[in-house]
């Protein structure tokens, strides 16, 4: 049976033309926010079903966490770093939703990740989040909880500083830009609870471990690690 925002939604079809936030092709009746050939030849990893993969095993040498995961390998000049782009840089807040919700339901089929019950953003420091008027990454969080039916805690993990991004920087100098960079404010959120820190992509992931770093040090729980997009050139093996 369909619901009252299905029949809004079909009704506003009708008069505004509804693109694919993949290709960006207009959509078919049936298909929604991604494409039928987007869907079919979307990036994936298998990361969510796979507790020994390349992703687990980077974080697994330097930190300490329960499992690793992204769904879809980040390519670029893909149709799909159009999507990414959309949510990082051009104020598509909603698409990050959407890939929180594709995510969140491979790791929920995965079977891996159930015995999350906190999933934390890596959060943008004020300034950022001003000037940009969002977090993807939390909008990606809101979504991942949803499909597993955990808390979404916003509040709990906080960024010291502005940093500058991490796109031009060096290994080394990826490295010192994060050092110190998050401190948990509320640590009794999540002091005893199982952890999944959700992020938009993942690259060196020097971002991810200093994050997670910062939780280890000041409580006392569980971490596992996920985002929507990992890079194939680090992670994708032989592809």
């Amino acid at each position: 049976m369909s619901t009252l925002s299905d029949i809004l939604r079909d009704a506003a079809s009708l008069f505004v033309r509804r693109d694919c936030m993949v290709c960006g092709q207009a959509l078919l009746d049936g298909e929604r926010d991604i494409c039928t050939a987007c869907n079919y030849t979307a990036p994936l990893t298998g990361f969510a079903a796979e507790a020994d993969n390349a992703l687990f095993r980077r974080f697994g040498g330097t930190v300490r966490i329960e499992r690793a995961a992204a769904l879809v390998y980040f390519i670029h000049g893909s149709h799909w770093q159009r999507a990414i782009h959309g949510f990082k840089y051009r104020d598509k807040w909603r698409w990050a939703y959407v890939a929180g919700l594709r995510l969140g339901a491979a790791l929920r089929d995965g079977g891996l990740f159930a015995q999350v019950d906190t999933v934390v953003p890596v959060p943008l420091h004020a300034r950022r989040l001003l000037s940009r008027g969002y977090n993807q990454s939390e909008y990606i969080a809101r979504g991942v909880a949803e499909m597993l039916g955990a808390r979404l805690e916003t509040g709990a993990v906080v960024r010291r500083r502005n940093n500058p991004s991490q796109t031009t920087l060096g290994q080394e100098q990826k490295r010192e830009n994060v050092r110190d960079l998050f401190a948990v404010k509320r640590p009794g959120r999540l002091e005893g609870r199982n952890i999944l820190l959700v992020d938009d992509v993942i690259t060196t992931g020097e971002t991810v471990i200093a994050c997670t770093e910062a939780i280890a040090k000041q409580v006392e729980c569980r971490i596992s690690v996920a985002a929507f997009a990992a890079s194939r050139s680090r992670y994708g093996g032989g592809l």
